[in-house]
């Protein structure tokens, strides 16, 4: 029958206390990382004896907790099969006490953040289920999700184990993000997706965990994105704008090749005279390795006609985003539209103040919320009801009608202008 018992090894001014646990011909003895001061252990009792340097009835509790808890951990072992064995024993002992035991192979089990660490080493050899490596911007994104989470344990104080990964955790780690980090549910749903995989990850390995991710109430929250497109009379205008400013100008024709192309921009202004020929461009994307091929519009090719059929000069994503805004508002494009841009807010954080920035939905003049996507939502939803839906998504690779529909961004009023201008194109049919 298995025993378990506490003891101090020394006699110094404070005192680890060792637990002996014994069971058939296993006997092993570690430290629970507890102690107390001297002369302040009672070995008849098994427990602290009442001090000012500790609270020694909290202690106490804890201690006794922990025994039943060794106990109740014996038990399952027994029937799952799990050898019994000092590892084991200071594997209990962190998962209980919520401390790391330095030995990486037993906290990646127990604790989240050192699962998650492990889950992304992993990542970097990894394999997509199209035997592709891992995207370096979804890794990056991972290590996004893990800093939020240490930002939760930060705010309660706690290290969170990956049994801790349930309702309770789901509910606490939303409002973290929404109240303290002032993130829009579109972003927080990224994150919660990645604490899913991380928990399934860790399930199919046989590792403890909380199921309570399984739950539809585990969910990502949805958020329906306010962003605006260009419509082509819009697009026109910023064609036809003469622009002085060589920079500017710059950035005006890579926006117009954006536009027609539908290109992201990680592709887009990393496109040189080897990626087209006469009547396409050629591209395989950065992003889903995805090979593309687009006609060439005759705005485009008049745009790298006048710089003598070369591309622009490549710039910053940032530069290119800073850029087009004022290419826009010098178009005319400041019709005040509801939508969402990146604003600076003020908050504080550890009793000191910060400026982070964060979207803010309202009314902001147009060119005020062009960002470097617009172009191929732009695109996506100039071209749709035009041409066969499969066309455009094997353009911009979108892999369901349903995702493509949700991305284009049409208002109930141009849907129901489409329809005006298409009875009275064909009035006769329906007199």
């Amino acid at each position: 029958m298995a025993s378990i018992n506490y003891r101090l090894k020394t006699n110094s001014e404070w005192n680890s206390i060792y637990i002996r646990f014994k069971q058939g011909g296993f006997d092993s003895e570690v430290s629970t990382g507890l102690k107390v001061p001297k002369n302040r252990w009672s070995k008849s009792k098994q427990e602290v004896l009442g001090t000012i340097k500790v609270n020694s009835v909290k202690l106490n509790i804890k201690l006794k907790e922990l025994k039943n808890y060794i106990f109740k951990e014996f038990e399952e072992a027994k029937t799952e099969g799990t050898i019994i064995s000092t590892k084991w024993l200071r594997e209990k002992i962190a998962a209980f006490l919520n401390t790391e035991t330095n030995n990486t192979d037993i906290d990646e089990k127990i604790f989240f953040v050192n699962f998650i660490d492990l889950y992304i080493k992993k990542s970097h050899t990894r394999k997509t289920k199209k035997n592709t490596p891992v995207a370096k911007r979804t890794i990056q994104h991972y290590e996004t999700t893990k800093r939020k989470v240490q930002s939760l344990e930060n705010k309660i104080n706690k290290r969170l184990k990956l049994t801790d990964i349930d309702l309770d955790f789901h509910s606490a780690f939303l409002i973290h993000l929404r109240d303290d980090q002032h993130l829009k549910d579109s972003t927080i749903g990224g994150y919660i997706d990645d604490v899913r995989s991380f928990c399934r990850n860790a399930d199919n390995k046989g590792i403890k965990v909380s199921n309570d991710f399984k739950l539809s109430e585990f969910f990502s929250p949805g958020y329906e994105t306010n962003d605006i497109y260009l419509t082509t009379k819009e697009i026109n205008k910023i064609y036809e704008t003469k622009i002085e400013n060589k920079k500017l100008d710059n950035a005006k024709d890579w926006l117009i090749i954006g536009l027609y192309t539908g290109l992201r921009v990680s592709d887009l202004t990393k496109l040189t005279k080897k990626d087209r020929d006469e009547e396409f461009i050629y591209k395989k994307t950065h992003k889903t390795k995805f090979p593309v091929i687009i006609p060439i519009h005759k705005h485009v090719k008049e745009t790298l006609e006048k710089r003598n059929n070369n591309f622009p000069k490549s710039l910053s994503d940032q530069k290119f985003n800073d850029y087009i805004k004022d290419v826009c508002k010098l178009a005319g494009i400041t019709e005040i539209v509801e939508g969402a841009k990146m604003c600076p807010m003020e908050i504080e954080e550890n009793g000191k103040k910060k400026i982070i920035h964060r979207k803010k939905d309202g009314k902001f003049p147009k060119y005020e919320l062009v960002t470097s996507h617009t172009c191929r939502r732009s695109f996506a939803s100039n071209l749709y009801g035009k041409l066969e839906t499969l066309t455009i998504m094997n353009i911009t690779g979108h892999k369901t009608e349903s995702q493509f529909l949700d991305y284009i961004k049409i208002t109930p009023k141009e849907y129901a202008v489409k329809l005006k201008g298409y009875w009275e194109k064909h009035k006769d049919l329906f007199d």
